[in-house]
């Protein structure tokens, strides 16, 4: 299960009790089934403490018995295993061309999914799509709003929460406007999260990718956009605005210093691709501008201006990673995004590239998510603030 954990400010009554709740549901989910007399010595809890947790975490609902010990002498231990059907979350990645929504239960395991095109007629269309999208897994399951404990929604742009302004969402329209945050949130009837869309394909590679395997790396997303997820020490960095990542705005360009044009429109997204794109387009006689997809594929048959475009997005990349190598010192820089996941064709020139500008000794590949990085960060995110706001409720029972 993927964990973001919080830091307590004050060892309350009701903090030590959330802190106790949760070692005991962390050991039963690395081992599978527990009796308490084992959990005690895996968590380091006395026997009466670890039995009041059981006790409380029987009532709520969310841990239950799963059989008893055999083979051995004396008498048998109830084992217990989590109830991972006591709740349910949603995870929704809205993106320039697809929204996807998955329903899943308390490990993560996701029980149903949809993928729609995005619908952009206006922003009202949208807010009606992200609703429905969530209204049509739940039926799948057979799911209603009293058992979904939590909603994430990944979105581009960043939430201004004392505003409650969605800034830098430019590539959806409308999704800048004043109270387009609250009308997100009415569109469900349980908490709500609305991160930006590439933090949470960190958190996504921190849950199922690399961050398996390290607790420090850089998660590079280029697509219509350009951003980057930022996991140190195995934490999510977010900066003091939420800011953090925002890389599309670096000063620099592909002559070494800024591009012309007015900082607001992000120096670092380089005229100097565009450019290269409406020259091919031009050259094979496009009636329309040529996508980055449809350069690729040509690039991919030899085309060799389509390859003199993607070795242009290339050198503009290694100038992103270069950079953000040098400031954070990461295990691994991961590459992802739409076009990102080109890795077949940029890896080379990206490697190339970076010996020519740097002496560090930087690691990039290509994300083990590929375009589900997002949707997996929202599920893992929803699953992981689930659990805190469970594991926090009073005992039931009287006074509870």
């Amino acid at each position: 299960m993927f964990v973001e954990h919080r830091t307590f400010a004050r060892a309350d009554p009701s903090m030590v009790r959330a802190i106790n709740r949760r070692s005991v549901i962390d050991a039963i989910q690395h081992h599978g089934v527990l009796s308490r007399s084992q959990v005690s010595r895996v968590v380091g809890l006395s026997k009466p403490t670890v039995s009041q947790v059981f006790t409380d975490l029987v009532s709520a609902g969310l841990i239950r018995e799963a059989g008893s010990t055999h083979g051995s002498q004396g008498p048998k231990a109830v084992l217990y295993e989590v109830s991972n059907e006591a709740a349910w979350v949603v995870g929704i990645d809205v993106g320039r061309r697809w929204v996807r929504a998955a329903l899943a239960d308390l490990s993560g395991t996701i029980v149903a999914r949809h993928d729609e095109r995005v619908r952009l007629r206006s922003n009202r269309t949208l807010l009606d799509q992200i609703g429905a999208i969530t209204k049509t897994v739940m039926r799948d399951k057979g799911v209603g709003w009293a058992q979904v404990n939590q909603v994430t929604v990944g979105s581009p742009g960043v939430v201004d929460p004392a505003r409650g302004l969605m800034m830098l969402a430019a590539n959806l329209p409308g999704w800048e406007r004043q109270g387009i945050v609250g009308e997100i949130r009415a569109q469900f009837e349980t908490d709500v999260d609305i991160e930006n869309d590439v933090n949470l394909a960190a958190l996504g590679e921190l849950w199922k990718g690399y961050g398996r395997q390290c607790g420090n790396f850089a998660y590079l997303s280029v697509g219509t956009g350009v951003g980057l997820g930022l996991v140190i020490d195995g934490r999510l960095h977010r900066g003091a605005r939420g800011l953090a990542g925002e890389i599309g705005y670096l000063p620099i360009g592909l002559d070494g210093g800024a591009e012309s044009g007015p900082p607001w429109r992000g120096w670092f997204t380089s005229p100097a691709v565009s450019d290269a794109i409406a020259r091919l387009g031009a050259a094979r006689g496009a009636e329309r501008p040529m996508t980055l997809r449809t350069v690729f594929s040509l690039a991919r048959k030899g085309d060799p201006l389509a390859r003199e475009v993607v070795q242009t997005q290339a050198r503009l990349l290694a100038r992103a990673v270069s950079t953000v190598a040098a400031v954070v010192d990461p295990e691994v820089v991961v590459l992802g995004g739409g076009v990102g996941h080109n890795g077949d064709l940029l890896m080379h020139p990206i490697e190339t590239e970076l010996r020519s500008l740097t002496p560090l000794s930087i690691q990039v590949v290509n994300s083990m998510l590929g375009t589900e990085a997002v949707l997996h960060g929202a599920v893992g995110s929803a699953v992981s603030t689930a659990w805190d706001r469970l594991l926090s409720e009073p005992p039931p029972g009287p006074g509870g």
